[in-house]
This record gives structure tokens, C-alpha cells and sequence, in this order.
């Protein structure tokens, strides 16, 4: 296909990614509210764990409308995730031969239902995080939280542990592309856990233990699922190139 071409398909691709992505937001806008009711719900609780005034807070005029913009573009972008990412996936796929379409597709059906689990983990640690940090304040002082700060920091918090979840995916693809062997990564897996260990302690604060196991326990679990998927790759390559070299061996030169 000449040049022209793959500029008209990457435009007919994008303008369909953006009407969906329109049209996302516009459901987006109409479903914030239910969207803040549950964000809201961590900051009720603190109220009645810690006996303390704990309420959102707009500090500007256009704070609201601003938030409620926000969350209509986010839902809007997860709930129209399924066109956009078809779109890319259509617009590579003809520059891919049939072993990459295959790495590709197994790639993206396990690192979504991953990314999925890995953002109800983070959801699920939200409330105890909340708990915690805002427990540090003293007893007479209440909890203003800034909206948009407060937003900003769930998405970031669901989003990492979200990434977090899908990275042992990206270590078996590493393997199936030859880069990382089997034994690499299970030679590696102290600096894992300690990595693991990092993150989990900074995604969730140092007194929450809870939410650090709930989260550290499964990545761990990923990683060495991750080491176990790469070392059977690994033997059925090496089986293969066995027979391969067996049924047509080369001569070596001699001295």
C-alpha cells in the first residue's frame, strides 16, 4: 500500500477512535455523579471511623464543573477503550507476520483481564489508604480534601497498581521474543520481591500492612507464573533447535 494510503487508513482510524471517544465522554458526563458518590464513600467513612469533619472541597468556581469534565473524559476514554484499541490493533496488524499477530493477541487477552484485576486491586486498597493518611491529622482537625487533588489521586493510585499487575506479561513477551531467558528471570527474583516490596510501600502507606500484602502477595504470585510460563517456552525452543540441528547437523572446520 503506498504511503497515501496508510495516511487515509490512519486518519479513517483516528476519526473513528475520536467519535468514540466523543461519544464516551458524553455518557461519561451523564454517569460522574454515581462516579464521585463512589469516590465520596472513603471520605464518609472517615468521618465516622475517625469522629472528624472529612468533606470534598471545591477552592474554586469552575472546581466543580472542572472535575466533572475530568471524570466524563476518563470514563469516557475506559468506556470506549474497546474501539479505540481495536482501531490501533487494525491499523498494525497488516505490518505484522503471523508470529507477531499470534505474540499480540496473546499479549493484549491477558494483560487486559490483568490491568482489570490489577485496578479493582487498587480500588480495594483505596479506602484503607484514605483511612490511614488522613488518620496522621490531629483529632480536633478536620479533613478537607481537595476534589481535584483527591481525584488525581485515586486515578494515578488504580492506574499504577493497574500497570503493575500487567508488567509480568510484558516479562513473558520479553521471553517469547528472545530477549529474557527463563533462567534470568528466576536468578532475578530477590530484586523482584524487593522491587515488588518498593512499590507495594509506596503505593500504600508504610502502617497499612494489610494493603501492602493484599497487593504485594498476587504481583509476586504474577512473577513467578511469568518465570514458569518462560521456562516451558524456553524448553520447547530448545527441544526444537535440538531436532533441528539433529536432523541436518553442520560440520565443524577442522583446525
Amino acid at each position: 500500500m503506498p504511503i497515501a494510503g496508510h495516511l487515509a487508513e490512519l486518519r479513517r482510524r483516528l476519526f473513528r477512535s475520536a467519535a468514540a471517544l466523543l461519544a464516551g465522554a458524553v455518557a461519561g458526563w451523564f454517569l460522574a455523579a454515581p462516579v464521585l458518590d463512589a469516590l465520596r464513600v472513603p471520605i464518609e467513612q472517615i468521618a465516622d471511623t475517625q469522629h472528624r469533619m472529612a468533606e470534598l472541597n471545591y477552592d474554586t468556581i469552575t472546581g466543580a464543573f472542572d472535575l466533572r469534565m475530568q471524570v466524563a473524559i476518563t470514563v469516557g476514554v475506559i468506556v470506549s477503550s474497546p474501539v479505540w484499541l481495536f482501531q490501533i490493533w487494525a491499523f498494525l496488524v497488516p505490518a505484522l507476520s503471523r508470529r507477531e499477530r499470534l505474540y499480540g493477541f496473546g499479549f493484549f487477552f491477558t494483560a487486559v483481564p490483568l490491568f482489570l484485576v490489577g485496578c479493582a486491586a487498587g480500588w480495594f486498597v483505596l479506602p484503607h489508604m484514605v483511612g490511614v493518611l488522613t488518620g496522621f491529622a490531629p483529632e480536633q482537625d478536620a479533613a478537607i480534601v481537595q476534589a481535584k487533588t483527591y481525584f488525581d489521586f485515586v486515578l494515578k493510585l488504580v492506574l499504577a497498581v493497574g500497570i503493575a499487575f500487567v508488567l509480568p506479561v510484558a516479562v513473558v513477551l520479553l521471553n517469547f521474543v528472545g530477549v529474557l531467558r527463563a533462567k534470568t528471570i528466576l536468578r532475578s527474583w530477590r530484586v523482584a520481591i524487593i522491587a515488588i516490596a518498593l512499590f507495594t510501600a509506596i503505593a500504600t502507606p508504610a502502617a497499612d500492612v494489610l494493603s501492602m500484602f493484599v497487593l504485594a502477595v498476587p504481583m509476586v504470585a504474577l512473577y513467578f507464573a511469568a518465570a514458569g510460563v518462560a521456562a516451558l517456552h524456553d524448553l520447547r525452543t530448545d527441544r526444537r533447535a535440538a531436532a533441528l540441528l539433529a536432523a541436518s547437523p553442520t560440520e565443524l572446520p577442522l583446525p
